[in-house]
């Protein structure tokens, strides 16, 4: 929220007095970001700065200023039709940003001001030539801003490209360390095995609140989540393989506490802005310092005290090291811990009677039994199929009580089906019958006996 407010208040400023530039319903500024997740947020921030402006450029078409978001994942028809009555301020995703661009539904030819927020993560998810493909489509005397955590190589060429005489500024002084010091930092060596159980006492440390769990990958991250829930915790997840709705419910539920441990890959969480989290936890050793900084950066904001715990693997302890060295923490070989270990109870403040269970397991859709799935169905989703068959054992293509394989014995289960002829019944039997007597092969007595 910090952020977005630093460049959305002087760009809502700029665009609403602008005088060259008057708002006519065509897009004045475009906020480019990488993340569904990180596009509603900012257009939720953009839309409430905004709540009270007005448009009196026409004064017979006097209207409220808009702001709208457009990612994928959702229907093209609403966003289409909202840039048709006219918006002041796009915020959205790349990909969809040029889908629409190259149909000709958004116009950026009348841009003022240009946004690229994450620049960096764009990158790494192969955003740039949509990024350099958008950029050609607005005017060369826009004013543009890009966000980045770090510079690497082709973001800076991107900014000499497309930027006129580029000023480069730092958030932050250079000697300042890159790590929170109101974040406390722990590491541990961790077996794969015992993880869940490690994690399972330590969201139980006195003083934890509102938690975030990264992973490395989306496969992870659910086997996680899933795991906790089943130990009881009120616990949601957050990645790539879940739908667009269920991503905002998950993000929803631990904005507003319905959940306090939400299970994240990087990607899905990057730029997500969360108050109050007290702890995280890195299940998985970061890829890099860069990652380990964004991720327990989570915590220990505004001024608030944090909780940092990194679980390494024994085959993570060389990258564990680079990033130890990096970010001078001072511990390169974390100690060995097992979720019976006395020392990560005493340093967490985990009570010496927590086990590895709160409550009742909470069981996802995935993991319901099949008699819990089958009252679903019945309740709704699918009526139960009706039992109308039974199996016999046959002889001759007859069954044990003389009726034909395959039909009901019971004259109930066949009350509500159409009426059958005498003479059709007969003649269905006779061909089922003769059916089955050439599919029979003869028996060796028989042969030898008609030889």
């Amino acid at each position: 929220m910090g952020k977005t407010y630093a460049f959305g208040i002087p760009l809502l400023h700029r665009i609403s007095s602008d005088e060259t530039r008057p708002l006519n319903g065509t897009p004045r500024a475009l906020i480019v970001v990488p993340t569904r997740e990180l596009c509603i947020q900012v257009y939720g921030d953009l839309a409430g700065a905004s709540k009270y402006l007005t448009v009196d450029a026409d004064p017979a078409a006097h209207r409220k200023f808009s702001v709208t978001s457009i990612y994928g994942g959702r229907p093209y028809e609403p966003q289409i039709e909202a840039l048709r009555k006219g918006v002041d301020v796009v915020v959205g995703t790349p990909g969809r940003l040029l889908d629409l661009a190259q149909q000709g539904h958004l116009q950026l030819g009348g841009l003022s001001v240009l946004v690229l927020d994450e620049a960096d993560e764009m990158l790494d998810l192969g955003f740039l030539p949509d990024i350099e493909r958008i950029l050609r489509l607005t005017p060369d005397d826009r004013q543009s801003m890009l966000f980045s955590a770090t510079m690497p190589d082709p973001i800076i060429t991107l900014a000499r490209t497309f930027m006129n005489q580029p000023t480069h500024i730092r958030a932050e002084a250079p000697h300042s360390a890159a790590t929170h010091d109101t974040t406390e930092q722990f590491a541990y060596r961790a077996h794969a095995l015992d993880k869940s159980e490690l994690v399972s006492r330590i969201l139980q440390a006195e003083g934890r609140g509102a938690t975030m769990i990264f992973t490395r990958t989306k496969r992870t991250a659910q086997k996680v989540s899933d795991e906790l829930a089943e130990r009881g915790f009120k616990v949601d997840a957050v990645h790539g393989d879940l739908g667009q709705g269920a991503r905002e419910k998950a993000l929803k539920s631990f904005r507003t506490g319905a959940v306090d441990v939400l299970v994240a890959t990087d990607v899905a969480a990057r730029g997500i802005d969360i108050d109050d989290v007290t702890h995280v936890i890195n299940y998985q050793c970061p890829e890099d310092e860069q990652a380990y900084v964004h991720r327990i950066g989570r915590t220990g904001r505004a001024g608030k005290t944090g909780v940092a715990i990194t679980l390494v693997d024994w085959d993570e302890l060389s990258r564990w090291e680079m990033i130890d060295k990096a970010l001078n923490l001072g511990c390169p070989e974390p100690a060995e811990t097992y979720s019976s270990s006395p020392h990560i109870y005493e340093e967490l403040g985990i009570p010496s009677d927590a086990t590895g269970r709160i409550g009742e397991p909470r069981k996802s859709a995935a993991k319901r039994s099949p008699d819990e799935k089958r009252i679903s169905s019945a309740d709704g989703d699918r009526p139960a199929r009706a039992k109308t068959r039974t199996r016999r054992r046959t002889r001759g293509g007859q069954s044990a009580t003389g009726h034909p394989e395959g039909s009901t014995a019971p004259a109930q289960d066949s009350a509500d089906a159409a009426p059958v002829t005498e003479s059709e019944d007969t003649a269905s039997d006779a061909s089922s019958s003769g059916r089955r007597r050439r599919r029979r092969r003869p028996r060796k007595t028989e042969t030898a006996t008609a030889g």
